[in-house]
């Protein structure tokens, strides 16, 4: 019987158990060199925080799923549940959603009316949140979440339904405001959503072989679930699944190219589940910005081929993938640039900070995403600064949480610059007294270095955003006012854009950020500063919608302001 190196180790791990079988081991082994700190904002929400969405006027919604029984908070009297076809509580009255609002940190429950279990979400041009799928009657569903500003918001089962069923799909805002969702278990197709848009209405849904072919042959260990997608420059659609990635045009069912296989073993989707994110869009250097710029993705983190069936079938626990990888999209001759984290890492989330850096947290160092299928949480997050130039200084570990956030856990950055981070249940149902991963119900924030009292100096202050309103036109100059104690000229003053996420199973979808390009910086009294920029050249590049706008100075964000950009 032939064996090629990897399925050599596979048979090792099972026969003889070379690897890690539940041991807790202690995130301490990788030396953190400071930054940042932990503050816990709820001991509980009273939910499971698998799915978050930052809306634009400051809240943020916050749901699990609703087919496991009762959740520990409870709607208002008289607004329960009505379900038959509920696999676990047809009448309920608790909630599976919140709204948390940042300034105040309070909640209130929300009331979903089908199960939004593994889902996918994006926010169209006016702020409303379009949330597809789930599971059970929830796998064609839509839903719609509009911010108000009185106390009355809640879920909006919409009346058309998805063309097909999704569950484990992936969503992306596109340059025309419609949604495009993509795949989802044992489905290979694409649709757009939502279903009527701009006058005329369409339920077609379009096979995109790629999807099938990135499937691996191992019962629920697809290995292309939840793929990752991202809106290029030119409008086109960024794909990856498995190790694969395309460049797609959506509106033709057309590849136009095929990047090369993302080099080593590990997988990189569900449940090998690992992160992506779109490097900042820079249109700083770019005149006007009528040229466009380059675009480069990153993915990080991941498992090996066996690492699930491993974990689920034998709670034998394979190291995570370590690695890291870096392709520019936009060249033509692109191939992967490789690095490695200081940590493994399997259900990494990645999120892109207003300074352009990006922070990876959340996961565990062995198995794969699951119920039950990984151990050892990585307690440390980790900045990555793309634009160094040493590429062993671009990881730096950062100071540790206290609270594991294993399976459906999330993050999402706030406007105010802190990381809200939620979740972490790895089991069927709502277990506290499980060891050594218990349900979490708790909420807490990160403060990266950036927002430590030694920066308040140097740190921007938005007075005024000069556009009618707070609307960034294509292609249009505006200015921001905004109070600094002590300006430093060198490196100036940057605007960052930055598109709030739908977070959930580790990929933040939606997340863009564009540093704007800035023509002038004049003081216009004692501490107060005016910068003019150019709104973004067009759709491609800032899909229409909110989004957080940051002034940056000296590497420092101010807190953001929301402007509409179309």
């Amino acid at each position: 019987m032939a064996f090629n190196k990897r399925s050599l180790l596979f048979f090792l791990f099972l026969c003889c158990g070379v690897l890690i079988s539940h041991a807790v081991v202690d995130d301490d082994t990788t030396s953190s060199r400071g930054g940042g700190q932990w503050v816990v904002l709820q001991r509980s929400v009273g939910i499971s925080a698998m799915h978050m969405q930052v809306l634009r006027d400051n809240k943020v919604i916050i749901f699990d799923r609703t087919d496991f029984g009762p959740s520990n908070i409870s709607l208002p009297k008289g607004r329960c549940r009505s379900n038959p076809k509920d696999l676990a509580l047809k009448l309920d009255c608790t909630a599976h959603s919140i709204l948390y609002d940042v300034a105040s940190n309070t909640l209130r429950p929300l009331n979903v009316q089908t199960d939004t279990w593994c889902s996918s979400g994006a926010v169209i041009s006016d702020g409303t949140l379009i949330q597809t799928g789930g599971f059970n009657d929830g796998f064609d569903k839509l839903r719609s979440f509009t911010p108000c500003n009185e106390a009355k918001c809640d879920w909006v089962e919409l009346p058309e339904p998805l063309t097909n069923t999704r569950w484990y799909s992936s969503n992306h805002i596109l340059p025309d405001g419609r949604i495009i969702v993509v795949g989802g278990r044992s489905v290979f197709t694409y649709e757009f959503v939502p279903k009527t848009f701009n006058g005329k209405t369409s339920r077609a849904n379009y096979y995109l072989k790629f999807l099938r072919e990135t499937m691996d042959s191992v019962p629920f260990a697809e290995n292309n679930l939840y793929p990752f997608l991202h809106v290029l420059p030119d409008g086109n659609l960024f794909i990856f699944a498995n190790k694969r990635s395309i460049l797609f045009d959506y509106d033709r069912n057309r590849v136009l190219r095929e990047y090369p296989v993302m080099p080593g073993d590990e997988k990189r989707n569900y449940p090998s589940t690992g992160s992506s994110v779109l490097l900042p869009l820079k249109l700083t250097g770019l005149g006007n910005g009528t040229r466009l710029p380059d675009a480069e993705v990153m993915i990080c983190g991941g498992a090996f081929p066996e690492a699930f069936p491993l974990a689920d079938q034998h709670r034998v626990y394979m190291e995570a993938a370590r690695t890291c990888g870096r392709l520019k999209v936009t060249d033509p001759h692109s191939k992967w640039v490789m690095e490695e984290m200081p940590t493994p890492r399997v259900m990494p989330d990645m999120l892109i900070l207003p300074t352009g850096e990006v922070i990876i947290l959340n996961g565990a160092r062995n198995g794969s995403a699951g119920w039950e299928d990984a151990v050892n949480p990585v307690l440390s997050p980790v900045l990555y600064r793309p634009d160094e130039p040493e590429p062993l200084e671009r990881f730096q570990v950062l100071n540790p949480s206290k609270s594991p956030r294993m399976y459906h856990s999330s993050a999402v950055l706030l406007p105010d610059g802190r990381i809200l981070v939620g979740g972490s249940n790895p089991h069927k149902l709502y277990e506290f007294t499980a060891y050594p991963y218990p349900t979490d119900l708790s909420l807490e924030a990160y403060y990266p270095y950036y927002l430590g009292p030694e920066h308040n100096a140097v740190r921007p202050s938005i007075i005024e955003v000069e556009a009618v309103k707070n609307t960034v036109s294509y292609l249009e100059k505006f200015s921001v006012t905004f109070s600094l104690q002590e300006y430093r000229p060198v490196p100036g003053i940057s605007l960052s854009l930055i598109a709030p996420s739908f977070t959930t199973h580790s990929f933040a979808m939606n997340q863009r950020m564009l540093v704007l390009h800035v023509s002038t910086v004049h003081k216009v009294a004692p501490f107060t500063y005016k910068v003019k920029a150019h709104g973004p050249l067009s759709p491609t590049l800032a899909p229409p919608g909110y989004y957080m706008l940051y002034v940056v100075h000296t590497g420092i964000p101010s807190v953001a302001v929301w402007v509409q950009v179309k």
